[in-house]
């Protein structure tokens, strides 16, 4: 079998729910490996509400898709405040990534209430800026900013991360709509620490089986390169 678009590899896959300081209920899945031993922990945030980003954003849900099989990597995707999906629909309203900081709490309270390992955050578009401006307040292991636009992220909160002691890479697509190499480089020069990573062609929703493997492949070099290449089939 060809791994790509929706294909889901086995996993434990468990329904969850995340309880905010606030007082808000956020639905979620944990996608484990089989083994129930993960080498690492992704903690996924997602793309902007307001314009269709949810849990099942597509590289986010491929990642819970195909990663615990292939990386033994756990994944934890949700819904932020507000958003609907599948699985459900979170607690409460759009909070423009100023609440949502009570929602990455959340998530980081439950990957310590259940032990999971090596936490990196995993943020796409929004969720980048999310975990630019919040991610240091918890213990993870790293961060992963997939098409950063820099918007509600601004460059005091860029530059806080200058003495990060954990990875910080930003995965910048050539065709980016917000923030393409050449203004990443003048953006990100305040946390000269932070790897940036120009992707060739690549477009800010990662659209097409090349741009997922390439995305899925720089997140599983970070996180536990033991497992690289991915493979592309399974049997």
């Amino acid at each position: 079998m060809d791994i790509r678009g929706g294909v889901e590899l086995p996993a434990i896959r468990e329904d969850i729910e995340l309880h905010t300081s606030d007082g808000l209920t956020l639905v979620g899945e944990l996608a484990m490996p089989l083994s129930g031993t993960p080498i690492a922990t992704l903690v996924t945030l997602h793309p902007l509400p307001t314009h269709g980003g949810f849990m099942d954003s597509h590289i986010i849900r491929k990642a819970a898709a195909r990663l615990p099989a292939l990386a033994d990597i756990a994944v934890l995707r949700f819904n932020f405040r507000g958003v609907e999906s599948p699985r459900g629909r979170s607690d409460g309203s759009f909070g423009d990534g100023i609440d949502e900081a009570e929602d990455l709490a959340a998530a980081m309270v439950f990957v310590a209430e259940r032990g999971l390992p090596d936490p990196w955050l995993l943020g796409w578009s929004f969720g980048t800026e999310v975990a630019l401006k919040y991610g240091q307040r918890h213990p993870i292991a790293g961060v992963i900013l997939l098409s950063p636009p820099l918007h509600r992220a601004k460059d005091s909160d860029v530059a806080a991360w200058a003495d990060a002691t954990v990875p910080v890479v930003a995965i910048i697509p050539e065709l980016d709509d917000y923030l393409r190499p050449v203004e990443a480089a003048q953006r990100f020069a305040v946390a000269p620490n932070i790897e940036l990573v120009n992707v060739e062609a690549g477009k800010h929703l990662w659209v097409g089986e090349t741009q997922t493997y390439r995305v899925l492949t720089e997140i599983v070099a970070r996180v536990n390169s033991a497992a690289l290449p991915l493979p592309t089939t399974w049997e």
